[in-house]
């Protein structure tokens, strides 16, 4: 890409097409089990979602009212009526010759979602996974596996509103994080529960109007970050092309992460080619059937109005909102923990609060990253006695250092704070009479240390704290211990 983007004669024009496996217990239209930690091939597989002469589909109503959820919380248009379609295509992973997908009557018409506009939310089976490696003879092949066929799949397709690669990323994200608060998918992008695909045009400005160029499609992307550099690869790809002369071609183009290039797969079918048609072993669906009151009132607080509101109530940064946000059940247990704090005795309400999501966002989350949690219900800790914690510290009852070592042993065996500060006699030291004489051993058994502060290198003043700390197994009070050796020391 050029350089300096303000002078390019080209505007990246972008949107998105994500895919998202819903989570229910069986697949689309069959009783197979919707289970993708299956390990065994084939397992999970019947005449339905195999497509099987005579096999005829159920439709998954819990999938369906996942979808409405979803529209709902993306502000979309509910149709009155909806339906399913089949879309026509030969591939290996397709056992049926044809998808159960929606065409011209999706579940969810437009939405609002990061600053982007959505076009349509439909629902469709998924196809099986190729797997390629080795058969039993240990020959080169292609295998099957249709565990994955006839889960149902959530399609999700943006308008061209996107002119950044980096807005890709955040799109992709927000929708997961939606997802996951909505409970309708856990939309795992690594295992592949989540699909990105990106399209992408270099437009020009003709008569003071935004006119599209050729659009391609990039696929085979694995995380947000392939998505990003995707885009910005296309970006570079299509501006080298159309400054030598080049037309570009409507096409499907792969991404190869390990040259970090995408490539061509095929040139982009056209809606035609599908040959999509009504499905007719499933009725139209009249969408009054559904209880929409019902799924308004369990909507959940969604993630945009979850930050929003922690920002003002609770006054914290943007930066610790957003890591308490991005995972429901920690932003959960920071609220429980905080109602427990207004039952407490603390001097600043505010500072406490603030100090308990410092907590709860540094040490608590480097403690499940090191038990590799992804969640801190893995943990021993509940809010009630997290609260705890932070009072004592905020009461200078707990130095940190004391804290962070007593929090590792609540989250390990959980427990109640003050009873393991009494048992284990971890309870901060601050009184002078007790810290006197052991600064006054640090002193005397560094004589060059004292002589050199004395001349004026006031930075050992934290050398004799530290040595003190040291001593005191970490349960000095450091505010008071650099008062004293100030003291001592003059």
């Amino acid at each position: 890409m050029p350089e300096d983007k303000k002078t390019s004669k080209y505007i990246p024009v972008m949107g998105i097409e994500i895919h998202t496996e819903l989570k229910t217990r069986t697949k689309m239209f069959c009783d197979c089990l919707n289970d993708p930690n299956e390990k065994q091939p084939n397992k999970n597989i019947c005449p339905v979602c195999m497509g099987r002469p005579g096999a005829l589909p159920v439709m998954n109503k819990t999938a369906i009212e996942h979808m409405l959820k979803v529209g709902t919380a993306l502000g979309g248009e509910i149709p009155a009526v909806s339906k399913f379609d089949r879309k026509n295509y030969f591939y290996p992973d397709l056992p049926k010759g044809y998808q159960i997908s929606q065409f011209d009557l999706p579940f969810v018409f437009g939405g609002f979602l990061a600053g982007v506009k959505l076009t349509r939310v439909h629902l469709e089976e998924d196809t099986g996974r190729l797997q390629h490696g080795k058969d039993k003879t240990g020959k080169d092949a292609t295998l099957v596996d249709y565990n994955r066929a006839g889960v149902p799949l959530m399609e999700l397709v943006t308008e061209p509103d996107i002119r950044e690669p980096e807005q890709i990323g955040k799109f992709a994200r927000e929708l997961q994080l939606l997802l996951r608060y909505l409970g309708v998918a856990d939309a795992d992008i690594e295992k592949g529960q989540m699909r990105v695909e990106v399209n992408l045009s270099l437009g020009t400005i003709q008569d003071g109007e935004l006119v599209f160029g050729t659009k391609v499609e990039v696929k085979n992307i694995a995380s947000f970050k392939m998505a990003e550099a995707a885009a910005r690869y296309e970006i570079e790809r299509q501006t080298k092309a159309l400054d030598a002369g080049e037309k570009i071609i409507q096409e499907t183009r792969g991404w190869d992460d390990i040259k970090k290039k995408t490539v061509s797969q095929r040139e982009k079918e056209s809606s035609h080619d599908y040959r999509y048609f009504p499905e007719p072993d499933l009725p139209p669906l009249d969408m009054s059937q559904f209880d929409f009151k019902k799924i308004k009132e369990e909507m959940p607080e969604l993630p945009a109005q979850k930050r929003k509101r922690f920002m003002e109530e609770f006054e914290l940064s943007e930066e610790l909102t957003e890591v308490l946000v991005q995972e429901r059940e920690l932003a959960e247990f920071f609220e429980e923990a905080v109602s427990e704090l207004k039952t407490e005795e603390v001097s600043d309400l505010k500072n406490a609060t603030k100090l308990l999501a410092n907590y709860l966002t540094s040490d608590t989350k480097g403690l499940m990253l090191a038990a590799n949690h992804t969640s801190i219900k893995a943990s021993k800790l509940d809010p009630e006695n997290f609260a705890d914690l932070i009072v004592l510290v905020e009461s200078g009852k707990l130095n940190s250092r004391s804290a962070k070592d007593l929090l590792a042993k609540m989250y390990g065996f959980g427990g109640d704070p003050r009873e393991i500060v009494k048992s284990e006699g971890l309870e901060q030291v601050s009184d002078e009479a007790e810290l006197k004489p052991v600064l006054e051993a640090v002193i005397a058994d560094n004589p060059d240390a004292v002589e050199k502060y004395k001349n004026g290198n006031k930075k050992l003043l934290m050398f004799f704290v530290g040595q003190a700390m040291g001593r005191l197994k970490g349960k000095g009070d450091p505010k008071v211990l650099q008062k004293l050796t100030e003291k001592l020391l003059s």
